[in-house]
């Protein structure tokens, strides 16, 4: 079974990454594209426009909301089921975003999600 993780972009890369997925929509701030070590960039898996930004409008506040309304997204998504197919032969997944929060962020959600359409 693929082992699936989440990183943020602004780590070292590390052996252990595997493949690494970038999944976020916007490229992150101050990483160039000589010095950020990613081997696909899933740009259609990361949640809407419309749905980030009201996200950001009050992380705290709508973060269980948010976590429900990305995860409807993921599953009626062609991209994430393409993605899925792409990564079943992987020993080790990693996915990178850049978001300054650890826990309370799309990588968590999508990972849980990943695992569980996987098994």
């Amino acid at each position: 079974m693929v082992q699936i993780k989440t990183k943020r972009v602004y780590e070292d890369p590390e052996p252990e990454d595997g493949f690494r997925v970038f999944i976020d929509k916007l490229w992150p701030r101050g990483v160039s594209k000589e010095e950020f070590h990613y081997d696909d960039w899933e740009k259609d898996i990361a949640p809407s426009k419309e749905l980030r930004e009201w996200f950001h409008a009050d992380e705290n506040g709508r973060w269980e909301q948010f976590q429900s309304l990305y995860h409807k997204e993921l599953s009626h998504s062609e991209a994430v089921k393409q993605f899925i197919g792409k990564i079943k032969g992987k020993d080790t997944v990693t996915l990178l975003y850049a978001s300054k929060e650890p826990i309370r962020n799309h990588a968590r959600i999508l990972q849980d999600y990943l695992k569980s359409a996987i098994k």
